[in-house]
């Protein structure tokens, strides 16, 4: 046995030989190549190797030999992170000790210090760059960057005590990064977890597209994202990471801080996080570097000639690394041994305290530095930079990597000590239970070198500017092709959309700007013609022979593409909506997206992503193509939207319109541009489309204003009768011409007179009644409010008929001053031609004319021989279901 041993050895060692040999004499790819060459031969033989090639040793990726000496004057640079570190974790403890509860969070910025430190100093390029690298913070570790403001000047005290107290104070500090409430300081929201990631790959893509059109220059903007390892657990973390290296954005950073702990506990207790998301990325194909241990392991690890100590950390799981971080002296090397008399032989040689003071390589500014560095510097692939931290570094007993960090808001007299002491902040004892913001020396060297940094930075960060130069409308004459209608042709909404898209992308003042973006859907909507006007955007251009390319509508791809058609994922939709909305904020060009989509799989499959929009600042077009209940022949439950304009409401800074006409969703489209681009008003334009083919009407005139507001009188009966014998029909989208066939039936055959009123956006009528009533009850005003200012407020019956859920047109209830009834499209959807949903759902001309008829005999209005009539005319079921009600 001694001797098979030996000769293994033997073996081994000649292999070792072999492998050296190429290293220090052959690039890497051909150490790569013959790597691969041997793996290939032993797959042939049918042997599988239980070695994963995409996880390495639980060490770092760049090697010693390779590092580059850290450019920076470190002494100064701890001192403002000291400064820092104190300073935000006195804005959390501060703001909790007057307001019990109120939160905020100390343990993430404790962990992720250094990371941040590391870029502010020597990679975030700023605004004066007029294209600034674009740093998504994690989020809850906002304390830390209110704090580095306030060493430099940007923020004051009163400003660090605010913290999360802005109902009561206009110059406070929001509890996350939140643009839309500091619009000068913040830039993306990051808390809704698991969108940094989304975002900021689409925002990385959108600028090599710009790029590829010509429409920015190459240069070295980079995307950083950071998250935190528990954040990798949310699909959208993950989901997008393959279009990341399948279209090489060697412009994007991911530096994920690896504390190794989530809200309640651990990331991976029993496993190991590091290695889980190495493996991962490495799959999809990007560049990993591990940022595990500090400098002060270099020699240790150099002096394991057997590997002892790599072959434990290997094996240690994440539970047993969030102990090794917080052991006493004499008790890391008991626990890092763990049994294993050989490691704990080895380990002796070194004292008990040179182990327990060892750092982790997130806390090393050498360590970060050079894997930003190498990542910067990266080409062809993203990069993932895996930093390994400690949650609460330096907060000892009041969280140091603790299950309980996370929730952490008060520190103890002692606690503060220990962490002033730890930081080398010169606060007295007597001073400690204030809780000082403490300041740097404006004369003194740290000061200097702060400021410096940031001026050879070229700027501040984080901050938010508007760099694009002023807005040009398009020519009037895009938005009038749709005055004199159809001309007895039958189109679609949709198709209306797609002729005045492809006039935008020929306008001369927006050519450049318009953004269509679409999830897969490009024939559903009709805009497969765009294919080979503008031509879909491929960052590699078109590698094959198109299957269509003999038709006419072929799918056409170009580097200079402009359709951004990005598979099947509103989610990314949403994002390249976000990064092209925000354009402006991170170059000197106004982009304008529309993202066109089954308006189903909008607001319900992606609104929190529009909430992140909104809350980003964004502008844009969300375009919802086959809208309504009843709109869409066979489809069935899960593709008809009977909600979204309901949805809408939640959303303050999204405006909603459902058009019925051409003319309106022109008239709209143009204000949307006028109002997001040349006012600069930070909104998101919401418009449903239909697919339902009618005769559009020619534009009445002085009708844009009503449209725009929400409601205007399409049609005014001619009828004379009285007003005890009118009737007021309210309708948009899909079902107005419903409500024209119902006018003629009440006006022919029951008398009754009818005006029709097109309702372009009862979220616009709700929010204006709303304010007005707050202002009736606030200031004790009175006046109308729209819908009283547009209706008789003396008809018989103002009926609202609506496509969407009966909620809908229920929202301006409270302010009809007539008799009022909503009608909608409540319960599941269902698979069958138009006419039989509208049939089903009780929202067709026959059941419109049911519901005014009978409350116009229960009102005394008419007699009981219009109810003959009515069912003499229409055959009724008297025993069909409530379609609102299900099995």
């Amino acid at each position: 046995m001694a001797n098979s041993n030996s000769l293994k050895q033997i073996e081994n060692r000649e292999w070792i030989a072999s492998l050296q040999y190429l290293l220090e004499n052959e690039s890497p790819e051909r150490v790569n190549e013959i790597l691969k060459l041997l793996h290939q031969t032993a797959q042939s033989y049918n042997v599988s190797s239980s070695y994963q090639e995409i996880i390495t040793d639980y060490v770092n990726t760049i090697a010693v030999k390779d590092e580059i000496a850290y450019p920076g004057d470190e002494t100064l640079e701890q001192e403002i992170e000291n400064a820092i570190r104190w300073n935000a974790m006195a804005t959390v403890v501060k703001a909790n000790k007057k307001i019990s509860g109120l939160g905020g969070h100390i343990s993430t910025y404790a962990s992720i210090a250094t990371l941040f430190e590391v870029g502010f100093n020597h990679f975030f390029k700023g605004y004066d760059n007029k294209e600034p690298d674009l740093i998504y913070f994690q989020g809850h570790a906002s304390p830390g960057i209110y704090a580095r403001s306030f060493l430099e000047g940007r923020f004051n005290e009163t400003n660090l005590k605010r913290f999360r107290r802005e109902a009561t104070y206009n110059d406070a500090l929001s509890s996350y990064p939140h643009a839309r409430l500091m619009p000068d300081y913040w830039q993306f929201p990051t808390v809704s977890m698991g969108f940094t990631s989304l975002q900021a790959i689409y925002e990385a893509r959108f600028l090599k597209y710009l790029e590829n059109r010509g429409l920015k220059a190459k240069n070295d903007q980079k995307v950083w994202a950071y998250m935190g390892d528990g954040e990798m657990d949310e699909p959208e973390s993950l989901g997008a990471i393959t279009l990341a290296s399948r279209e090489h954005l060697d412009n994007l950073i991911f530096v994920v801080n690896c504390n190794l702990q989530r809200l309640d506990g651990p990331v991976r207790g029993n496993g190991k996080i590091i290695d889980e998301l190495e493996g991962i990325f490495k799959g999809a194909g990007w560049n990993v570097i591990k940022v595990v241990w500090g400098r002060n392991w270099d020699p240790i690890f150099k002096a394991d000639a057997n590997g002892l100590l790599t072959n434990r950390l290997n094996t240690a799981v994440d539970g047993t690394i969030q102990r090794l971080a917080v052991a006493k002296s004499g008790d890391f090397k008991k626990i890092l041994a763990a049994g294993k008399d050989d490691l704990a032989q080895f380990l002796n040689q070194f004292s008990d305290q040179e182990m327990s003071g060892l750092t982790w390589g997130g806390h090393d500014r050498l360590k970060v530095y050079n894997a930003y560095h190498q990542a910067i510097n990266a080409k062809d692939k993203p990069t993932v930079i895996l930093a390994q931290t400690i949650k609460g570094y330096g907060m000892g007993s009041a969280g140091e990597a603790s299950n309980e960090a996370h929730q952490q808001k008060k520190l103890n007299t002692d606690q503060l000590k220990y962490y002033r002491d730890k930081f080398a902040i010169p606060i007295k004892d007597d001073q400690i239970n204030e809780i000082p913001f403490y300041t740097l020396d404006k004369n003194g060297k740290a000061y200097q070198y702060l400021m410096d940094r940031r001026s050879k930075l070229e700027g501040f960060i984080p901050s938010r500017k508007n760099l694009a130069p002023e807005f040009k409308m398009p020519k009037q004459d895009v938005f009038e092709i749709f005055d004199e209608g159809s001309k007895g042709r039958e189109v679609t909404t949709t198709l209306a959309f797609v002729q005045l898209l492809s006039k935008m992308l020929r306008d001369k003042n927006i050519k450049d700007k318009v953004i269509p973006i679409i999830p897969d859907e490009s024939r559903t909507f009709g805009m497969d013609v765009l294919f080979g006007q503008v031509g879909i955007y491929a960052s590699h251009g078109q590698k094959y022979e198109p299957i269509d390319k003999g038709n006419m509508l072929f799918y056409k791809e170009s580097r200079k593409g402009v359709i951004l058609e990005e598979g099947i994922t509103e989610a990314g939709c949403m994002a390249s909506l976000i990064a092209a909305g925000n354009n402006h904020t991170s170059n000197p060009h106004y982009t304008i997206p529309f993202f066109v989509f089954y308006s189903m799989f909008g607001f319900q499959r992606v609104g929190d992503l529009v909430w992140a929009a909104a809350d980003a600042r964004a502008k844009g077009f969300m375009i919802g193509g086959i809208a309504g209940k009843t709109t869409l022949s066979g489809e069935g439950l899960q593709h008809l939207d009977g909600y979204s304009h309901l949805n809408v409401l939640a959303f303050p800074s999204v405006m909603a319109y459902d058009p019925a006409f051409a003319y309106e969703l022109s008239v709209i489209i143009q204000d949307g541009i006028k109002r997001m681009y040349a006012d600069d008003e930070d909104l998101i334009y919401y418009i449903t489309m239909l697919n339902q083919s009618y005769i559009m009407p020619a534009k009445p005139k002085n009708v844009d204003q009503g449209i725009l507001n929400g409601i205007y009188k399409f049609k005014a009966s001619e009828k004379d009768v009285g007003k005890n014998r009118k009737v007021e029909l309210l309708a948009g989208g899909a079902i107005m011409y419903e409500v024209i066939e119902v006018a003629e039936i009440l006006e022919n055959e029951f008398d009754v007179a009818v005006d029709i009123f097109s309702v372009t956006s009862f979220k616009c009528l709700y929010e204006d009644a709303r304010d007005v009533e707050r202002d009736r009850l606030q200031n004790n005003t009175i006046k109308d409010c729209l819908i009283n200012k547009v209706l008789s407020n003396d008809a018989a019956l103002t009926l609202a008929a609506s496509d969407y859920i009966k909620a809908v047109p229920m929202t301006i209830a409270p302010w009809v001053k007539n008799d009022f009834i909503a009608m909608g499209a409540d319960g599941f959807g269902l698979s069958d031609a138009v006419p039989y949903l509208r049939d089903h759902f009780e929202l067709s001309a026959k059941f419109i004319v049911r519901a005014t008829v009978n409350h116009l005999i229960q009102k005394g209005v008419l007699d009981q021989s219009a109810s003959e009539k009515l069912n003499n005319k229409f055959k009724f079921d008297s025993e069909k279901a409530n379609p609102a009600h299900f099995n």
